[in-house]
């Protein structure tokens, strides 16, 4: 990294931003109070507004979100008719899944093979300690040169909508002639990247039932509906011969123009095992970027250790689908509901709940805001180019603030390179990746300001 004093301050605070992001990963923030306290996530929260009073921000609130969960706000007033830029990120986290197959505590941050490991290091507590960086050096280096709006959500991962629906109901909070998410990630370790678009999402509780209880499958079994067996017919429904994702009405060819994702990569970052086919048609791209995406989150039956032979009379399931940018979430909402009912088989009664969806986004990359990201981006990464990629997750925030502020350019960079392997175990951030994303938004800032003084 080419040694600028920024660079230099950055550098010489990582220390010290490991042993806060070790403090914060500590929370087990989950935003799901039956399978963690709501006690970690509000500790969390708390973590995360004093550590914006000791930078000096003032109006430092936790917001009570509509979904029950708090979100921290702060604002840190800069030079007189200096532009405003609001920087995000979220400190509620992925559960863990499978505590033994972590190598080390999922919320204990461990240092190994040069990466620091423990849940929500990359995703999206590290995004956190990334402003904190930029900030501090911009501070110790003449000044923030910006007025810097910070959100930090509490529930970004359940998908829960708390934040937009507080945002929506107060628009006058976090307006900014730019907004920076801090919950994206490079296309690949050490190359610098910004994210243009999103998928949206929806999640739906499906609930199928057959029969008044459970009977004898000897008895009765082959003749009395089974309800596991109709709602894996249902989900079936979802996915064409090749695992393409097909749900009545809606699209699925689009093609991705920009950044391709070479098959090979996908596989090793996926960790496909040797010989297992990938999945669906057309470019990596086209299928993570541009086209939908079901996903069997989860089913309720009985697990094979106990299980009884029993034709089962109820079942359920709750189904993700990622909505790419240019379909409304809300259209592919009815569109899925409607497949789900018609697939349904032998007339079983069929019950949907959505519970939870956001829009997808995409970004102008022609904005000013975008030249001066590529030009801090290529300092910090020692004369690379910035990428353009997309993103097959959801960040329904990002809509909702680009219909609250039409005119505010908005990038989306982070952590979660591949190698993060954020929602699975063994998440991890690079603290090289850290020092030189900090590094690029302390200089995209100094960057900004200087373009809006022109």
């Amino acid at each position: 990294m080419s040694q600028n004093p920024i660079a230099e301050t950055i550098a010489s605070l990582m220390p010290r931003a490991k042993t806060e992001l070790t403090e914060l990963v500590a929370f087990q923030s989950v935003a799901d109070w039956a399978q963690f306290p709501q006690s970690e996530s509000q500790a969390a929260a708390n973590w995360v507004a004093d550590a914006l009073r000791t930078e000096g921000f003032q109006d430092v609130e936790l917001l009570d979100t509509p979904d029950g969960t708090q979100s921290v706000y702060g604002f840190l007033p800069g030079p007189e008719g200096a532009p405003t830029v609001l920087l995000y990120a979220h400190y509620d986290v992925q559960p863990p899944l499978d505590d033994s197959a972590w190598i080390s505590p999922a919320f204990e941050l461990t240092e190994r093979d040069g990466r620091w490991y423990g849940r929500g290091a990359a995703d999206c507590k590290g995004g956190f300690i990334m402003h904190l960086l930029a900030l501090r050096a911009l501070k110790a280096n003449g000044g923030v040169p910006v007025s810097v709006k910070v959100i930090v959500e509490g529930s970004e991962e359940q998908g829960t909508g708390g934040l937009q629906q507080y945002a929506e109901a107060h628009p006058e909070l976090l307006t900014a002639d730019t907004i920076v998410i801090g919950d994206a990630g490079n296309f690949r370790l050490g190359l610098p990247t910004v994210t243009a678009t999103l998928r949206g999402m929806t999640l739906v509780k499906v609930k199928i039932d057959t029969l008044g209880g459970n009977l004898h499958s000897g008895m009765f079994g082959g003749v009395a509906p089974d309800a596991l067996a109709a709602l894996i017919r249902l989900l079936d429904s979802l996915r064409s011969e090749d695992g393409s994702t097909t749900v009545d009405g809606l699209a699925s060819d689009a093609v991705w123009e920009g950044l391709q994702y070479p098959e090979a990569d996908f596989r090793s970052d996926a960790k496909v095992l040797d010989g297992v086919e990938l999945i669906g048609e057309g470019s990596i791209a086209d299928r993570l970027w541009a086209r939908p995406a079901v996903t069997v989150l989860g089913i309720d039956c009985p697990p094979v250790v106990g299980a009884t032979p029993s034709v089962h009379a109820s079942a359920g399931a709750l189904i993700s689908l990622r909505v790419p940018p240019g379909v409304d979430t809300a259209a592919a909402i009815k569109l899925l509901e409607a497949h789900l009912v018609a697939h349904t088989p032998w007339k079983a009664r069929v019950e949907l709940e959505v519970v939870g969806q956001g829009q997808p986004f995409q970004a102008d990359t022609s904005s000013p805001a975008y030249a001066s990201m590529a030009a801090a981006l290529r300092e910090a990464y020692d004369g690379q180019e910035m990428q353009i990629s997309g993103m097959g997750g959801s960040i329904p925030l990002c809509n909702t603030l680009t219909s609250l502020y039409p005119e505010a350019e908005m990038l989306l960079i982070g952590l979660s390179e591949p190698e993060a392997q954020i929602h699975a175990v063994n998440e991890s951030v690079s603290p090289e990746e850290l020092e030189r994303l900090s590094v690029a938004e302390a200089l995209f800032l100094v960057n900004y300001a200087e373009s809006k003084s022109i």
